[in-house]
């Protein structure tokens, strides 16, 4: 079980980052991957096609135009939120490991990007 504490610093870094990252900044593909390799995501997610999580083209597609996009995916990826399976079971997402928030906010934009 998460504590209200983790969720809300979680929430506010992910407000900070919405507000004081730039716009037109282009994520790095490669830290990207290799800090999505790093935490094993490619087990359930890929670019093109589902697996046991969406393929992210599909989670860009979903936040495409949406502002709050950035600080949603943020928060779900450093607070263990619940994750829907297609079988209907949920389970807490894997917490994304990484002592650079920056890196977590890289990953988010090239997904978003996608």
């Amino acid at each position: 079980m998460r504590s209200h504490a983790s969720v809300s610093i979680a929430a506010a870094v992910a407000a900070c980052f919405v507000i004081l990252a730039p716009a037109a900044q282009a994520a790095d593909a490669d830290a990207a991957q290799a800090l999505a390799r790093q935490n094993n995501c490619f087990r359930c997610h890929s670019v093109e096609k589902a697996k046991d999580g969406p393929a992210w083209k599909d989670v860009a597609a979903k936040y495409k135009g949406k502002p709050e996009a950035p600080a949603r995916l943020f928060t779900h990826l450093t607070t263990g939120e619940k994750a829907k399976f297609a079988d209907g079971h949920e389970e807490e997402h894997k917490i994304i490991k990484s002592p650079d928030p920056a890196k977590t906010k890289n990953l988010i934009d090239w997904i978003l990007s996608l």
